[in-house]
């Protein structure tokens, strides 16, 4: 078996939908192995619009097969919207689409306590979508919660429910002094989501056996970005579990990977993007920072709510590709840069008098640290019709070179609009 691990290298909403879009006509199966419905692919096929937060992306094409990873953390109503809209396209997700049995379940307490949460921190909340994923993440880690197993055995699914509900009630009334949930209402809701559930759960591992077996292909999808990772983004403005492409082994069940062939992609934009609170040195609060939104359309997937956006962080990158063990780069977007007369990328940071050629694990330094700015000549051209690595501009490819030259891994694949078709393999 060959795999590709794909993972965003930046803050998450890199384009990794696209590229896994593309990449999965040549695969046998698609697996995505953590996060939650707090992140969206977009894919765009023709002119219609497909935005999948739990579902993996290869879901759109016909004869591949998609697994739900036992890292992942399942909401199953937002999982039966995105089964809706497949549906209702005509595209058949029966005996192609499976739920691990390990995959832990998110329910309504879930999102009510995140929200809670949030919203007690003030000035200094994370910036989470409240989508329930650090509290279902949090009942993983307190061995109290519900996998998917459990949520279709009903007399283990009542007693778990019943005894976090004590819990639950308690924080919601005594500490964030909010009402209380109705145990039989979320009982009720609980046995609601295993009917949704059942027709998808089933043992992956020896799934993904039988694949090796036969050599097949398979794509393994993350969410998010390393740069969110829970150990090694930037803490404690992180998701809760980890993007990076180490958490491929323990939230898909393939094991430490030791046969056939493994290409680890890592995908940034042109630039760089960031929804939520946390550090972000090459943020830009002005005009070029909201013309990179606009042309990008910098939007979440999942909230609507506006990116912020700056110049490409070569230091932050760099770390990501470390941490991930990259070996091959997708840049996307790149065809927002059209236009620019000059593009800056950082190269370096300045914090207190020194030079730091490394992201710091400090969260002060990594907000009150300068950039070092390499200013590369912009290119005049429409790059969204380019279709070989040779089409693009001169200063283009100039970009892209010292890109790969900064961080000693050659560039695969360049984006140059959302379609299927503006790909470029180099």
């Amino acid at each position: 078996m060959s795999v590709s691990i794909v993972v965003g290298a930046q803050w998450g909403d890199e384009g990794k939908g696209k590229i896994i879009d593309v990449l999965s006509e040549n695969a046998s199966a698609v697996l995505r192995y953590q996060g939650g419905a707090n992140a969206g692919h977009t894919v765009y096929i023709g002119e219609q619009k497909y935005v999948l937060h739990l579902i993996p992306s290869g879901i759109l094409r016909p004869d591949v097969v998609c697994f739900i990873g036992d890292g992942v953390v399942l909401d199953p109503i937002a999982y039966q919207e995105e089964l809706d809209v497949l549906h209702k396209a005509g595209i058949r997700t029966e005996g192609r689409l499976w739920v691990s049995p390990r995959t832990h379940i998110i329910l309504p307490y879930h999102k009510r306590l995140d929200m809670c949460a949030e919203k007690r921190k003030g000035k200094k909340k994370i910036g989470t979508t409240g989508r329930g994923i650090g509290p279902a993440y949090m009942d993983k880690y307190s061995r109290m919660g519900l996998r998917a197993i459990d949520l279709l055995n009903e007399p283990i699914r009542r007693e778990r429910i019943l005894q976090n509900l004590e819990m639950k009630n308690f924080l919601l009334t005594s500490y964030y002094e909010e009402t209380p949930l109705d145990p039989e209402d979320i009982l009720q809701q609980a046995a609601a989501c295993a009917d949704i559930l059942k027709p998808y759960v089933r043992e992956t591992i020896p799934d993904l056996a039988e694949m090796n077996a036969k050599g097949r292909h398979l794509l393994i999808e993350g969410a998010q970005g390393a740069m969110l990772d829970i150990d090694y983004g930037s803490y404690p403005y992180v998701t809760s579990s980890h993007p990076v492409a180490g958490g491929t082994f323990t939230g898909s069940g393939l094991g430490v990977y030791s046969g056939g062939d493994m290409r680890l992609l890592g995908v940034a934009k042109a630039y760089l993007t960031r929804v939520g609170n946390g550090p972000f040195p090459t943020e830009l609060d002005d005009e070029t920072g909201r013309m990179l939104r606009d042309r990008g359309n910098e939007y979440g997937a999942t909230t609507g709510r506006p990116r912020r956006c700056g110049w490409l962080d070569l230091v932050a990158l760099k770390y990501s590709c470390l941490v991930n063990g990259l070996t091959h780069l997708a840049i996307t977007k790149l065809d927002v840069l059209d236009g620019f007369d000059t593009l800056n990328v950082a190269v370096a940071y300045q914090y207190k008098g020194r030079r730091l050629d490394f992201f710091p694990a400090d969260l002060q330094a990594q907000e009150e640290v300068t950039p070092v700015y390499k200013s590369f000549k912009g290119w005049q051209k429409d790059t969204s019709t380019c279709r070989e690595y040779d089409d693009l501009p001169d200063a283009a490819r100039a970009y892209l070179a010292y890109i790969a030259e900064f961080l000693g891994i050659p560039v695969h694949i360049v984006s140059t609009g959302q379609r299927r078709d503006q790909i470029i393999f180099v």
